[in-house]
């Protein structure tokens, strides 16, 4: 390998556990990055609120301080790594370290996820480019695998748990049988959910994620408020045991299918069969399954969060700029941000098939009522199950689950507020989509 004319210096801002990964694989690994590649890396400058983070790290005091315009301003600096999250002081360091010339690998996909294209106009008119591999799935290279790898393709589904606390929540549901609330707690004492969990168990999370590969996928802008959003708190154990006697897994999923009718973006729990590939994804791990027109199907597996993982990510987008930058060659500005030109397909237009438990007055009449109900909204049934007694939680009052046959949501929907306000059903408990999983191969190139 050729020597480098130059050291890449790297501006890292965020010592948390990724930043202090990020931290320890370029320090551990340097010689071996010199040696495979030929690029001589060095972090030189680290933010973080306290010395003892910086410390903890292995950064030297010099190359330490508590500011990030330190970071962003020096003129050493030719990568800033931005890894504190938010959108707040985050806009602020892309747009100066652009500004400054510099370059900028994130994490963030929160700002990334409602943002993007603004800050890649940015950096696009500062002639420096926006890496953000680890935003979505951590560990797992699909961003640079859908703007590399696939790019032969037209991208058709993609379809992944994106979310490690919410996998990990619904795993453990499934494999003992707890209740929701439960394992959750549980999780938050272990520390693998937040004190706050909304982002995680909401959806927001998934949502961003899914925006982001969406729009690089698709070639088009895709916000995190493009898409919609439902969690998983709503889950119960009746939920995951009647879904398994069915053959079905629940999963957290994000969605992004681009069909003739529109671009197909959501993110909230789904049944989906139980031999799929993305139904055998356990514990806190991340999978992203991809579907091209010719490659077909494909999926990438591995650690969504944590340490090690993600600054993995981190480091290669850094490399990936490292190799011209090294060689006294200028990377190329970031290219012009993706415009909305394809249609957006509205989620009541969305036809698959349904579950949905409802809690039951235990009364002559009250089921062939809610079965009109379904009926008089163009809603046909498949399977009704009733629940042994006990297990609905209300007196008086049984759990009956429902499967359709495939119905619009805005149908769904409706049939479930009427369903809510007449006497015979005393809770709709739960309303959940059984992904056709069929669909997300269709268009695929026969060989």
């Amino acid at each position: 390998m050729s020597e480098p004319l130059r050291t890449v210096n790297v501006g890292l801002i965020g010592l948390g556990t990724v930043g202090g990964g990020v931290a320890r694989l370029i320090k551990s690994h340097h010689d071996e990055y010199l040696a495979a590649y030929g690029i001589d890396l060095k972090l030189t400058r680290a933010c973080a609120l306290a010395w003892e983070q910086a410390e903890a790290a292995g950064i030297e005091r010099e190359a330490f301080t508590s500011d990030w315009h330190d970071v962003v301003t020096d003129p050493a600096v030719d990568i800033v790594v931005e890894l504190i999250g938010g959108e707040h002081p985050a806009t602020e360091i892309f747009t100066t370290a652009f500004e400054n010339g510099k370059h900028v690998v994130s994490a963030n996909k929160a700002l990334l996820g409602r943002h993007v294209e603004t800050l890649a106009e940015k950096a696009r008119a500062c002639g420096v480019q926006i890496k953000c591999e680890a935003s979505c799935g951590g560990g797992i290279p699909i961003v640079s695998t859908l703007e590399h790898d696939l790019v032969g393709n037209k991208i058709l589904t993609i379809a992944g748990i994106l979310n490690g606390t919410t996998n990990y929540i619904l795993s453990r549901m499934d494999a003992e049988g707890a209740d929701y609330a439960d394992v959750l707690a549980d999780a938050q004492a272990k520390g693998y959910a937040e004190a706050d969990p909304s982002a995680d168990v909401d959806g927001f999370d998934a949502a961003s994620k899914t925006a982001i590969l969406a729009s690089i996928g698709f070639g088009t802008r895709v916000t995190t408020d493009d898409v919609y959003q439902q969690g998983i708190r709503t889950i119960g154990a009746e939920d995951i045991a009647q879904a398994r006697e069915l053959g079905y897994t629940i999963k957290l999923l994000g969605i992004a299918r681009n069909t003739d009718a529109g671009v197909d973006v959501r993110v909230h729990p789904t049944l989906i069969p139980a031999d799929h590939m993305l139904a055998k994804v356990n514990g806190a791990m991340n999978a992203v399954y991809v579907v091209g027109d010719a490659v077909g199907e494909t999926m990438f597996y591995g650690a969504g969060a944590g340490s090690f993982p993600t600054a993995s990510a981190v480091v290669g987008d850094i490399l990936s700029l490292s190799e011209q930058i090294s060689r006294g060659v200028v990377p190329l500005p970031e290219i012009e941000p993706y415009g909305h030109n394809l249609a957006f397909k509205p989620m009541d237009e969305l036809q698959t098939k349904y579950y949905v438990r409802l809690k039951v007055a235990d009364r002559v009449g009250a089921l062939s009522e809610t079965v009109d109900i379904f009926a008089k909204h163009n809603i046909s049934i498949s399977l009704i199950n009733q629940v042994e007694d006990g297990k609905s939680g209300v007196s008086d009052a049984c759990s009956v689950i429902f499967l359709t046959h495939r119905a619009l949501e805005k149908d769904v929907q409706a049939a479930a507020a009427e369903l809510a306000s007449v006497d015979c059903v005393a809770e709709v408990a739960n309303v959940l989509r059984i992904e056709d999983v069929e669909a997300w191969t269709e268009g695929v190139m026969a060989n």
